[in-house]
């Protein structure tokens, strides 16, 4: 598996190169968001707010509006938590381009509550005018900033940094509101979004060696959620559907695809994997994902609950779950 470091730096550095109404905002986090490269290439389009959020938000407003593109760089939990007005205000209700990168999705920092951005899709998807992307690899968050390109409106990343996997062919960027079909299948419709996805394959293998016919999707659109393979995917499903994501099971995808499946009258059996409406303590991200049940062998538990009865599938038979260097220079998990 290829990994790399610094993806959205080194992206969002090229493709801002010929666009100089693009500007880097940061809230004293240059370094932790990985902006710094940013800022050393580009320091005229460089702004640093310090810690004042709200300030930097109703300031991205102000320059939408004489025709920059700004790129607000924060950990999640103070986007949606720290400027949740000024953001309705400033941005969202002008409809203005803003573009707010959200790092530390989830349970992606050892943090704790304060900076695990644990219902940020719950509150944003309720915002009118907003778009919501989710990168899962490499490929994705290369792919990210052309496919916001064409998208009026702010727009929130949930972004990764630190030690990133490529899951996805370098050559087969996602496209907005279209699901990557990553196997198919008829017993079960698994819905995937984020760091979830790269569990959720070292899990898929197995299961279909055992028998399962599973068909898998990975999202990256998690608003606006109308694509129609998710309906059609969701009705062919035997036995039932599951949907697996670093988020709380409240508002989420979960939600997104419950919504789907009574709009279009589709019964069958739902199973969401992700936070049970709890907060998160802090730790490694392996360890999360192992306590709260949203890791590779808590969905083969709940494909089991889904078929009635056991398979007889250990952690040793998965795909080796892939660790980071804590605290190291790429910043996989340190603050």
């Amino acid at each position: 598996m290829e990994i790399l470091t610094k993806v959205h730096a080194h992206n969002l550095v090229a493709w801002a190169k010929d666009k100089p109404q693009v500007l880097a905002l940061s809230a004293d986090l240059t370094s932790s968001t990985e902006i710094d490269l940013f800022k050393n290439v580009y320091p005229e389009r460089f702004i640093s707010f310090g810690l004042a959020e709200q300030n930097m938000m109703s300031a991205a407003g102000g320059l939408a509006r004489e025709g920059f593109l700004p790129f607000i760089h924060t950990f999640a939990v103070f986007i949606y938590r720290r400027a949740f007005d000024q953001l309705i205000d400033s941005v969202a209700y002008p409809n203005l381009p803003v573009r707010m990168v959200g790092f530390l999705p989830g349970i992606t920092t050892p943090g704790g509550i304060t900076h695990q951005a644990i219902e940020d899709v719950a509150l944003l998807r309720a915002v009118p005018n907003m778009t919501i992307l989710e990168v899962g690899d490499v490929t994705d968050i290369e792919s990210v900033l052309k496919v916001s390109e064409n998208i009026p409106g702010p727009i929130y990343f949930r972004m990764l940094r630190g030690e990133v996997p490529r899951l996805f062919a370098k050559d087969e960027p996602f496209i907005f509101n279209q699901a990557r079909v990553l196997c198919e299948g008829t017993d079960i419709t698994l819905i995937s979004s984020g760091i979830c996805t790269e569990e959720a394959i070292r899990a898929t293998a197995v299961l279909k060696r055992m028998g399962v016919s599973i068909q898998h999707m990975h999202v990256s659109t998690l608003k606006p959620f109308t694509d129609p393979q998710i309906p059609a995917a969701c009705a062919k499903a035997k036995i039932g559907v599951i949907t697996m994501e670093n988020h709380t099971i409240v508002g989420g995808v979960g939600s997104a695809v419950a919504e789907i499946m009574a709009e279009n009258a589709i019964a069958k059996p739902l199973k969401r994997i992700g936070l049970k409406d709890t907060f998160a303590h802090g730790a490694s991200r392996p360890y999360l994902m192992r306590e709260y049940e949203l890791d590779a062998l808590a969905l083969v538990k709940t494909v089991e609950k889904l078929l009635g009865h056991e398979l007889d599938i250990t952690e040793t038979d998965l795909k080796a779950v892939r660790l980071e260097a804590v605290h190291s220079t790429a910043k996989a998990e340190a603050l």
